[in-house]
């Protein structure tokens, strides 16, 4: 008996490891991620350069890749961040992908024309230490990086690490047979566990926990394991002090601390497009707000009405003409996707996507890039166990098989449940189908870029040498010049438009230099000047995150 039952926990041993085996070779871990990027830019060294931004407490580099042609830094540009959520570790794919694709389509003429207008910031993955735990022996859905920390703030620190109750290599849930539970199987599917609803007359039969044990005595499973501090929960919008996972402070993070000096440093970036478990391209956007108007526009009172003090000018969601710009992406990301109908977006205090629109400024386009269909009222693992079983999906559910725990030596345990990451990787039949289709959907917004040029250019002689300019500088991209949540955020570039005339020339009307206001997208500004004397003048107008166009005119 004994050595039957030893022939079969090897057997489900080696089963496991094959299944393991499979899935990993969809995916890269940090050392082949590494590899891919720094390959990238020795075959393509005229367009792709790449560097390390910091190492992570776990020792891991976080990789940025900057792709365009002459100076990148100086023209307009989009950053792409994957790897935000260590438990979406397709999305380090999807950065790397783009990286890929848009390199070896770099000789095609719409590629070349617009990685000659446009730079393109890809970072794979900024939260390696928490992706890692893909590829590791003991596998489950990870979040934190490797920093040491005492979780339940009892000082001690990884006291009440994840342990593989049945040898199967994976963390799953335990669950435990008792009339005080507040779990029961679901009626739609008995393998999955839900909340027994009082309502319904419905009873708990079962506890349910992460498999492991309780080591400390604390009551808790697994609290306090190895690492660490969520990177999506480490930035400065919304912070949450003390928060679990939050860190000491905000951005107390290497790898959050650099990903945010790159980006305020790189005033050149208009729009950011992160892969992570946020999503505002396949729901509703949040009903925009109209910007608060400046102080001194409005009296106290009106501004204690709105909910602000007098002077305030946090935004706490989406502006109205930003609104616009998100749904015409949106559009485009289903039209190009044909994903639509994702599950309810996750959000979390502190989260990187709501940094980069509220305190970085920039437009921000947030999907995890991929997700199964989900019925509309149904149980989210009711319906990824309905999609497994439709698509002869296999390997994704441990069966619940029965244990010997040492916290419930007199009751009936069990540890099963759907596998780590299955319901937030698309089968390997659609890994490269999705790949593609993202890196054409950032292709397409890349091209809606804000785009300034001189129109109405006119010249009027207007007797005694004088001379009167006339010109409208016109934004013919779709996105405006710069998000409105920026508009006044002190890490966006002003656009301004000089005039230099040449020797002997003296402007009698406009200025010399002048700030431009913020354009929408396909709108105008004009100007003009009156100019003595004879000779060329020299025009230019932008901004780094727009780019700078210049023009001449000869006064004779």
């Amino acid at each position: 008996m004994v050595k039957r039952l030893l022939k079969f926990t090897f057997l489900l041993v080696v089963i496991s490891s094959i299944f393991i085996s499979e899935s990993l070779a969809q995916f890269a871990n940090h050392r082949a991620l590494s590899q891919k990027a720094t390959k990238l830019a020795t075959d393509y060294p005229a367009l792709c350069s790449v560097k390390s931004l910091v190492k992570t407490p776990g020792g891991r580099d976080v990789w940025v890749l900057a792709i365009g042609t002459g100076d990148r830094d100086s023209k307009p540009a989009i950053a792409i961040v994957g790897g935000i959520d260590g438990s979406y570790i397709f999305t380090r794919e999807l950065a790397i992908g783009f990286a890929e694709n848009i390199l070896k389509e770099s000789a095609t003429p719409e590629i070349k024309n617009l990685l000659d207008r446009i730079t393109f910031y890809v970072f794979p993955d900024v939260n390696p230490d928490a992706s890692e735990q893909y590829f590791s022996t003991l596998r489950y859905e990870r979040l934190i990086n490797d920093r040491a920390t005492d979780d339940d703030r009892d000082f001690q620190t990884g006291e009440d690490p994840f342990e593989d109750l049945n040898g199967d290599g994976l963390i799953t849930l335990l669950r435990v047979s008792d009339p005080a539970g507040k779990y029961i199987e679901s009626t739609d599917d008995k393998r999955v566990m839900v909340e027994a609803d009082l309502s319904k007359g419905q009873k708990g039969t079962y506890l349910l926990f992460s498999e492991g044990i309780d080591n400390d005595k604390d009551g808790l499973f697994n609290e306090d394991g190895a690492g660490g501090v969520d990177f999506n929960k480490n930035f400065t919008y919304n912070y949450e002090e003390y928060g679990a996972n939050a860190g000491l402070h905000a951005v107390s993070e290497p790898e959050s601390k650099a990903v945010a000096d790159f980006l305020y440093d790189h005033f050149n970036i208009y729009a950011v497009i992160c892969f992570g478990p946020q999503d505002n391209l396949s729901q509703q956007t949040p009903r925009g707000n109209e910007r608060p108007a400046p102080s001194g526009q409005q009296t106290q009172a009106i501004q204690q009405q709105q909910g602000r003090q007098a002077g305030e000018r946090r935004i706490t969601s989406v502006l109205r003409s930003d609104e616009t710009v998100i749904r015409l992406v949106s559009e485009k990301f289903q039209e190009i996707t044909g994903l639509r109908g994702a599950p309810p977006s996750k959000t979390s205090p502190g989260n990187f996507a709501d940094w980069v629109y509220y305190h970085y400024g920039r437009y921000c386009f947030t999907t995890p890039g991929w997700w199964f269909p989900s019925e509309r009222g149904k149980n989210t693992e009711v319906s990824f166990l309905k999609f497994a079983e439709d698509n002869k999906l296999e390997n994704v559910f441990v069966p619940w098989t029965e244990i010997k725990h040492p916290d419930f030596p007199d009751k009936k345990v069990e540890v099963g449940g759907i596998k780590p990451f299955a319901m937030l990787t698309p089968p390997a039949d659609k890994v490269q189908e999705m790949i593609t289709k993202n890196y054409k959907f950032i292709v397409e917004v890349a091209g809606m870029h804000p785009e300034l040029e001189f129109i109405d250019k006119k010249v009027e002689n207007v007797g005694s040498d004088i001379y009167r300019i006339t010109l409208k500088v016109h934004n013919k991209g779709l996105f405006a010049t710069c998000s409105e949540a920026g508009a006044n955020n002190q890490w966006t570039r002003i656009m301004r438009i000089s005039l230099e005339p040449a020797k002997g020339q003296t402007i009698l009307s406009g200025q010399k230099v002048q700030r431009m206001q913020r354009l929408e997208g396909n709108s105008s500004s004009e100007f003009s000047w009156l100019i003595s004397g004879k000779g060329r003048v020299a025009i230019s107008a932008g901004a780094l995150n727009t780019g700078t166009i210049s023009t001449s005119f000869d006064l004779k």
